[in-house]
């Protein structure tokens, strides 16, 4: 089996000839990635193309301005720096008033924080609502390079928010589940809303381009321990069910990216119908072991997971070498199972003892990963 048809196996329920190996953000196949352009990686990059089976993060260009509207906004960015960080101060003129936001972008670390989020209380939650709504435009053009460079070594997949994150990023995370939990009446109306959009930009997303596979993410956001299951029920399944038959009416089919206590939503998740969950983190940083949710879904769904990122970046061969034959002792049985840390490296340069665990990680899953 190629790397694409091996997936595809996996997702559908049948047994492939080897447990897929992913590298989840470290994306063999796509050149426009950080990754295959920081000298530090060539060599681990060269290495996950020639061995793993890949799944190509890529998203379509769009005209998007602001929280799922194409509506023309202006933004004034004001941007200093403090040492080895860029600051950059987002100013927003809303119909209601003005809205800020402060991010920061540390020097050879791939990633934005938010150090000031968009709305602080519930009246910028109406000030951001109140930006007049235009469905997006998605620009494909991209597409052709990005499938030319993948071909057979895996699935093309694009990254999809559902209603619930867009809500909750635009506040402090802690602010968020107060929100939620003591004015949902305006959290719920501002879910709604939100997911109106949402609908809409996906099937204007599907009308350009289905892909292979889409990976819905902000469930975990309901997810225990941050908010209880019954939030989760309502915030998370009614409105990711819809995407999820959308998609599937399309003929793509969805992993559901959730970090947190899954085992208290997992009925939930299941009944959303994706067709793959990740990153299934077993405790501490989770509450449900491997060998537990690969019990309790019996073949319903594909797990995907679950070696701890900081276990490659600070691990032993040793422990990597034991901690992915768990993984296979737990959950190939059956197929549906794919091995896939739960986050990658975001890092500049890479260091030589997570360049080193890498390897160990791959070629053990290639070792224990056969059927």
């Amino acid at each position: 089996m190629n790397s694409r048809e091996r997936l595809i196996a996996v997702l559908e329920g049948k047994i492939p000839d080897r447990v897929p190996v992913s590298t989840y953000e470290l994306v063999g196949y796509n050149s426009q990635s950080f990754e295959n352009k920081e000298p530090s990686y060539a060599r681990i990059m060269d290495f996950i193309r020639e061995k793993t089976d890949c799944l190509c993060m890529w998203n379509p260009g769009s005209d998007e301005t602001f929280l799922g509207s194409a509506y023309p906004t202006e933004i004034i960015k004001e941007e200093t720096r403090e040492e080895d960080c860029l600051i950059t101060h987002n100013i927003l003129k809303t119909p209601l008033g003005i809205l800020t936001q402060t991010q920061k972008k540390v020097d050879n670390v791939y990633t934005l924080w938010q150090t000031e989020h968009w709305c602080k209380s519930i009246e910028d939650v109406d000030k951001a609502l109140s930006i007049p709504y235009e469905p997006i435009s998605y620009d494909g053009s991209d597409l052709s390079r990005v499938q030319s460079e993948l071909g057979t070594h895996g699935l093309l997949m694009p990254s999809l928010p559902d209603p619930l994150l867009l809500a909750a990023e635009l506040m402090e995370f802690g602010e968020f589940t107060v929100w939620a939990m003591t004015e949902t009446a305006h959290f719920a109306r501002t879910v709604d809303i939100l997911h109106e959009r949402n609908m809409e930009n996906l099937q204007r997303m599907l009308e350009g381009h289905v892909a292979d596979l889409y990976r819905i993410v902000g469930p975990e956001y309901a997810c225990p321990p941050f908010l209880p299951p019954v939030y989760f029920e309502r915030f998370v399944l009614p409105y990711v069910r819809e995407m999820v038959e959308l998609i599937h009416a399309r003929g793509g089919k969805v992993r559901l990216h959730c970090h947190g206590r899954v085992g208290q939503v997992l009925e939930a998740i299941l009944a959303t119908g994706a067709d793959g969950m990740d990153p299934c983190e077993a405790p501490p940083d989770g509450d449900i072991t491997l060998a537990e949710l690969k019990n309790r879904t019996k073949g319903k769904i594909t797990l995907f997971g679950n070696i701890q990122l900081k276990l490659l970046e600070q691990g032993t061969p040793e422990e990597i070498r034991e901690a992915v034959k768990l993984c296979m002792d737990s959950a190939k049985e059956g197929g549906r199972f794919v091995l896939m840390p739960t986050a990658a490296p975001i890092n500049v340069p890479l260091s030589p003892q997570t360049e080193e665990n890498y390897f160990h990680y791959i070629e053990a899953g290639l070792e224990f990963g056969g059927y």
